[in-house]
């Protein structure tokens, strides 16, 4: 294996293998809802899919970088997994019970993410939940690097991420069976010396 491909590797696995505290939480909420069937997006190399697959839900994802599905796949997760961006779903007319999407969102731009919302939205079945976790502004990196737009930011050549509070929470998931959202300490499980990081827990349901 080349050099650059075993640094991309570390650089993909950079956050372990555990699930997330909010994913962790989510499919808690999911088993109690009966939730049996969900949608992944941004699924990456599976660290947050399996505590859903080890609970008897069933797991599709979407997954831009075919070295992060590679590496699901190695890590024994077979579910089937869409390799495209989240920008071009749907990628099947399917429906879901529910649908969990961490630390994505921010990532991108204002166009896309009403766009990510409202497909997210379509897909889910009558009653269904969708579940996002994003970052918000009381995590460090709020206000660092140039700033594009309102709490928008290029925190580092490349990487452009959005920053929620209660207000942008309101105006961009309102309109889509926002029910509830509340804050997340997120630690790095991985990375023992740095400190968590503040996310805000979206939870949404469809209306029939």
């Amino acid at each position: 294996m080349e050099f650059w491909e075993t640094s991309f590797i570390e650089k993909q696995t950079m956050w372990g293998f555990e699930p997330t505290e909010s994913a962790i939480l989510t499919k808690d909420f999911f088993l109690e809802k009966n939730v049996k069937d969900i949608l992944i997006p941004g699924i990456g190399y599976g660290r947050n899919a399996k505590v859903f697959i080890e609970n008897g839900i069933n797991v599709t994802g979407i997954e831009i970088s075919k070295t992060a599905i590679d590496l699901a796949r190695q890590n024994g997760l077979d579910s089937r997994i869409f390799h495209g961006s989240v920008s071009d779903m749907p990628f099947t007319n399917k429906l879901y019970d529910g649908i969990f999407s961490h630390a994505l969102i921010h990532l991108l731009n204002k166009h896309e993410r009403e766009k990510f919302i409202k497909d997210c939205y379509n897909q889910l079945k009558p009653n269904g939940y969708m579940i996002f976790t994003t970052v918000s502004k009381k995590a460090p990196m709020f206000g660092k690097g140039k700033q594009l737009d309102k709490d928008y930011f290029e925190i580092m050549e490349g990487v452009k991420m959005f920053f929620y509070d209660s207000v942008s929470t309101k105006q961009e998931f309102g309109e889509y069976g926002l029910t509830e959202f509340s804050e997340i300490d997120e630690p790095s499980k991985d990375m023992k010396n740095k400190p968590p990081i503040n996310f805000i827990m979206v939870r949404c349901k469809k209306g029939i």
